[in-house]
């Protein structure tokens, strides 16, 4: 393997923006390309993904809360931020608010002289960090929530988050606005309209003027800086453009993909969680998502285009587990193992600039059509080089401009077309570029590689190329210990239940839910579980709601004390869509 560093490509001539830019603000987030979530409340001692508010604030008393330990851990693990969840819906909040009972001043933890927000905001200015706010609109313990009397209290909890500690990068506004909660006693669904309840204009500005540095990520009807990008499984769409409509609804195509010709620059930030949920489970101590799950990860995010905020719960302890901090730090190494050792040299054919950007050719000029295509450039290897990664990058403070591309490498003298391995079956997935762009394609050996852009909005501006040889990886290992629904004799007594027999009785402690991908139609929501040795007397084992199980579709485990059964019984007491439940799989301990 040779060494190099990648080549690098401007204009000589001012180019002008073509049509909407980022901010300054949006460009320096744009740079920062993976900073961290933390999850932490009283959700991490009551096991929970999402708290009803009615927990009691003299569960949080961890044994060793270290914010700092959180803030090295995220840095090795090549974070530069870190996004806390100060409050969560269940409305515990995470420092000595002056507008509510339910914070940590009513904590057995200090003595309720705490502020974890102060401590982890501390903890991120020594570590060289920048620091961030997600405050959740929807507050399941306040008991004005859903009258206009609660958006005074939301925002004045907003103010004090905002001029209390410093800079801070973004604040982040969860998209889950209303249902059933505690409400002060009330026990009751309320219902907000998203679109009009928050009034986000007037909260949008007062964030600007008290933080002129600080972004605005909301999934809550408004459009902010910064959007969703339609999923938490850690991906964005293969196409990607930093552009959207500045009215209107917003479906999920427009979040996952952008818009090309929308009209404000409003890229996407990818969010997932280093484990299936996004606050500490014990259970999932060894379902940390893999090595090669997190580069795969980091491809389908920072590689198209976007951010990723990756999720470190925090351990009851007070601490990030051993297992997710590990993960986290061979991530990042992974990631100098493919983009700093993994450099592969190269040479462009022909440096002579062809064009008032960039357009280098074998020698004759490629003529620039009204759709601006056939841009291409050669790269030269020293001698047949193995190669498996290609990296792009615009100028995007000019505008996002590139909409398809060709790759192709010249492979023992005949040019064979290269196609990202990480999309759908059909597509090339050369689309758009943006920021970053990194083709993943299976090891050819060559002695040139051939980048052609075919299509683009205006004349393309490229910054930045660079080929890289990746380690290989091995795949997930799946768990073990489980018997999962290929092995289980399951039948259906109705559209909405479930049933699960074997010959004799056994001892079962965990159920665990796969919902279906790709769909909501019938994605369990809420559900109640059941046991039997006999068909005829039913013991109640388990019930409840699969928190955010529509945005993350990750399994869900079901556990209750150990039983002797012979038939299991699952009820689909609610589904997100549709009339009969469905399953990605089953598993059973």
């Amino acid at each position: 393997m040779v060494l190099c560093s990648c080549m690098s490509m401007t204009a000589q001539t001012k180019q002008e923006p073509f049509g909407p830019v980022p901010s300054e603000n949006q460009l320096r987030w744009q740079d920062m390309e993976m900073y961290a979530f933390i999850h932490y409340s009283l959700n991490t001692y009551t096991d929970q993904e999402w708290g009803f508010g009615n927990e009691d604030p003299k569960l949080f008393n961890p044994s060793s809360l270290d914010c700092r330990q959180w803030a090295r851990v995220c840095k090795q693990a090549g974070m530069r931020g870190i996004i806390f969840t100060a409050k969560h819906h269940c409305g515990f909040c995470m420092w000595p608010s002056a507008y509510t009972e339910y914070s940590v001043k009513n904590a057995p933890w200090k003595n309720g002289k705490g502020d974890v927000v102060r401590e982890l905001a501390d903890a991120c200015r020594e570590e060289g960090l920048k620091f961030a706010v997600y405050l959740s609109p929807w507050d399941r313990n306040h008991k004005d929530y859903g009258k206009p009397e609660y958006v005074t209290y939301f925002r004045n909890q907003l103010r004090e988050l905002l001029t209390n500690y410093g800079e801070i990068f973004e604040v982040w506004f969860d998209g889950a606005n209303g249902g059933d909660g505690w409400y002060g006693g009330a026990n009751e669904t309320r219902k907000i309209d998203r679109t009009t309840y928050y009034q986000w204009p007037e909260t949008y500005k007062m964030i600007r003027e008290l933080q002129p540095k600080c972004l605005i990520w909301n999934d809550g009807g408004d459009r902010g800086d910064l959007r969703w990008v339609g999923t938490e499984a850690g991906n964005v769409g293969e196409t990607n453009w930093s552009l959207m409509p500045s009215k209107g609804d917003t479906p999920w195509h427009m979040l996952h993909y952008g818009v090309e010709d929308g009209d404000v620059w409003c890229p996407g930030e990818t969010n997932t969680s280093i484990r299936p949920g996004w606050f500490y489970h014990e259970t999932e101590n060894d379902h940390v998502k893999s090595l090669s799950k997190l580069m795969d990860t980091y491809y389908k995010s920072v590689g198209r285009n976007s951010t990723l905020l990756l999720n470190f719960p925090i351990a009851p302890n007070g601490r990030i587990h051993p297992n997710d901090s590990l993960r986290g730090i061979a991530f990042k190494k992974m990631i100098d193992e493919v983009f700093v050792k993994g450099n592969v040299e190269f040479r462009v054919k022909n440096e002579e600039l062809r064009t008032k950007s960039y357009d280098y050719s074998q020698g004759e000029k490629i003529p620039q059509q009204s759709n601006h295509s056939s841009s291409l450039l050669t790269l030269n290897f020293q001698s047949p080089t193995p190669v498996n990664r290609f990296l792009a990058e615009e100028d995007i403070a000019l505008g996002q401009r590139v909409k398809k591309f060709k790759l192709e490498a010249l492979v023992d003298g005949k040019w064979q077309p290269l196609k990202d391995a990480l999309v759908e079956d059909g597509k090339d997935g050369l689309t758009t570029i943006g920021h970053r762009r990194i083709i993943c394609f299976p090891t050819v050996t060559a002695t040139q590689l051939r980048f052609t852009i075919t299509d683009s909005k205006a004349e393309p501006i490229i910054k930045k190329l660079g080929v890289y040889l990746a380690p290989e990886l091995t795949a997930d290992i799946p768990d073990s210990g489980e018997k999962k629904s290929s092995a289980l004799h399951i039948f259906f007594s109705s559209p909405t239940q479930m049933m699960i027999d074997w010959d004799q009785d056994q001892t079962f402690t965990t159920f665990r839910y796969l919902p279906p991908h790709n769909t909501k139609d019938g994605i369990i929501t809420h559900y109640t579980l059941w046991g039997s040795t006999d068909w005829a007397n039913w013991t109640k084992l388990a019930s409840g709601e699969f928190s955010n199980i529509v945005n993350n579709p990750i399994w869900q485990t079901i556990t209750f004390p150990a039983t002797k059964l012979r038939i299991l019984k699952l009820d689909a007491d609610r589904l997100a869509e549709g009339t009969r439940m469905g399953y990605g799989d089953i598993e059973v301990k």
